[in-house]
C-alpha cells in the first residue's frame, strides 16, 4: 500500500509494508521526494496489486524437500520488523534516482548493513498507523544527518580513491551537478549586469567565455563540499576564487586529492576548512554560496528543525550583501525552500529591537535578509496522481 503524505506542494511516497516477498525475490522500499507544481488536497491511500506470474518448474524430490525446509525456517530478515526496515531504508534510499550514482545491488547491500548495525529506534516510534500526527512530527530522520555517518562514508571513499582511483558518489548525479554549475554562472552574470530574473522569466544562457573575466573575481564557497566535484564544475565555468568546507576531515582529504589529480589545485581545500556550517569559524563573506545536499542532511538530523534554523542564521553571515545563495535539494520543493526563507526573514523582524533614536531603521523598514530570485526549470519531470514535478530543486536567493 502506498501512502501519499501531502506537505506544502510536494509529497512523499513510501511503500508499506516496506518489504514484500514474492517467491524468492525480495522487494525493497523506495523513498523519494516529489517536487510538485500542484497541491494535493488530502491524504490518499491505495493498494497496488501484485500480479504474480506463475511458471511451471519441475523440481527433483531433493530440491522439493530443501525448498520446503527453507520456507519453514525464518530468515534473519523475517525477525526484523517492517518499521525497522523502513527506517533503514530511509537512511539510504533518499539517495535513489538523483540522490546517488549507486546501482540497486549496492543500495540493497547498504540497507542490509544499516539493519545489521542495530542503531535504530524501537519500531513503535515509527508506527505507520499514526495518520493523525502533525506533518512536522512525520519528518524523517536518519543516520544521514549524523557526522559519524559521513566520517565513515568519506573514510571509505578516500580508501577507494587511493586504491582504485574511484571518485565516490556524485550526490544527485553528474547531470544535475553540471546543470547547477552552468545555470549558476548565467545567473551570476545577469545579476552582475543588473538583470534580476523574476518568477516569470528564465536566466539567459551564456557563451562559454562570456563574463568569465568578471566571474573570476567572485568569492565562492561550497558548504558541505563533500568530494568537491561541484567546485570543479564551477571552475570550468570561469570561477576561480573557490573554497570548499566540510565538517568531515575525510571529505576535505578526498576533495583535495581529487582536485590535485584533475588539475584544479587552485581550489582551496585546507585542513583548517574542516568546518561545521552551523557553527562556522570562517571569516569574511562570499559573493556566491552554494549548497548541494547539505541542508537535506541537516534536516535528517534528530534535531533537524532546530538545526535548520541555525543553518539560516549561519549562511546569512556568510553571504555578502548583494550576493547569492544557491541551494539544490532532493528533499524540499522550491516552494518549501521559499517558505523556509520567508519564515527566517519573519523571525529576524520579530527579534528586531526597536532603536531609541527615531532616525534609525524601524522594524517595518527592514529588508528581508534573503529574497527569492530564480530556480532551475529544466530538470526532467514526471507525472504522479495528476501532479507534475521533478525529483530535485535548485533555488537561488539574493542577500539584501
Amino acid at each position: 500500500m502506498l501512502r501519499i503524505l501531502p506537505k506544502f506542494d510536494g509529497f512523499i511516497a513510501r511503500s508499506i509494508p516496506p518489504s514484500a516477498v514474492i517467491g524468492s525475490v525480495s522487494y525493497q522500499p523506495r523513498f523519494f521526494r516529489f517536487n510538485s507544481t500542484t497541491q494535493i488536497p488530502s491524504r490518499v491511500s491505495f493498494f497496488l496489486p501484485f500480479l504474480p506470474i506463475m511458471a511451471a518448474v519441475r523440481l527433483t524430490p531433493e530440491d522439493a524437500e530443501l525448498l520446503q525446509q527453507a520456507r519453514a525456517a525464518p530468515s534473519a530478515a523475517d525477525l526484523v520488523s517492517d518499521d525497522d526496515r523502513s527506517v533503514a531504508a530511509d537512511s539510504w534510499s533518499i539517495k535513489s534516482e538523483y540522490g546517488s550514482t549507486l546501482d540497486d545491488d549496492q543500495r540493497n547491500a547498504d540497507a542490509a548493513e544499516a539493519l545489521s548495525a542495530g542503531n535504530l529506534r524501537p519500531a513503535s516510534d515509527y508506527s505507520s498507523d499514526k495518520d493523525e500526527m502533525e506533518p512536522d512530527a512525520e519528518a524523517v530522520t536518519s543516520m544521514l544527518g549524523l557526522q559519524s555517518y559521513w566520517d565513515s562514508q568519506y573514510a571509505d571513499e578516500l580508501t577507494n580513491f587511493r586504491e582504485h582511483g574511484h571518485v565516490g558518489e556524485v550526490w544527485f548525479g553528474s547531470g544535475v551537478m553540471e546543470t547547477v554549475a552552468s545555470w549558476t554562472k548565467s545567473l551570476c552574470y545577469d545579476v552582475s549586469q543588473g538583470r534580476f530574473p523574476n518568477q516569470a522569466g528564465n536566466v539567459k544562457t551564456l557563451n562559454v567565455d562570456q563574463g568569465s573575466i568578471f566571474l573570476s573575481s567572485w568569492r565562492v564557497l561550497d558548504i558541505g563540499t563533500g568530494n568537491g566535484l561541484l567546485l570543479q564544475e564551477l571552475a570550468k565555468e570561469g570561477f576561480s576564487n573557490l573554497t570548499g568546507t566540510d565538517y568531515s576531515e575525510g571529505a576535505i582529504d578526498l576533495a583535495r586529492s581529487l582536485a590535485e589529480r584533475d588539475g584544479f589545485s587552485n581550489i582551496n581545500f585546507w585542513y583548517d576548512l574542516v568546518d561545521d556550517v552551523l557553527e562556522t569559524k570562517l571569516e569574511g563573506q562570499f559573493q556566491l554560496v552554494v549548497d548541494k545536499g547539505t541542508l537535506d542532511a541537516i534536516g535528517l538530523h534528530p534535531d533537524g528543525p532546530i538545526k535548520r534554523i541555525m543553518y539560516w542564521v549561519s549562511v546569512s553571515k556568510l553571504v555578502a550583501p548583494g550576493g547569492l545563495l544557491v541551494i539544490t535539494s532532493c528533499n524540499s520543493t522550491k516552494d518549501e525552500l521559499v517558505q523556509e526563507v520567508e519564515n527566517f526573514n519573519q523571525r529576524r523582524v520579530n527579534s528586531f529591537v526597536e532603536p531609541e533614536s527615531s532616525d534609525e531603521t524601524q522594524p517595518g523598514e527592514l529588508l528581508p535578509t534573503f529574497q527569492y530570485l530564480s530556480h532551475v526549470r529544466t530538470y526532467p519531470t514526471f507525472t504522479f496522481g495528476g501532479s507534475v514535478g521533478s525529483r530535485v530543486a535548485t533555488v537561488a536567493f539574493l542577500r539584501n
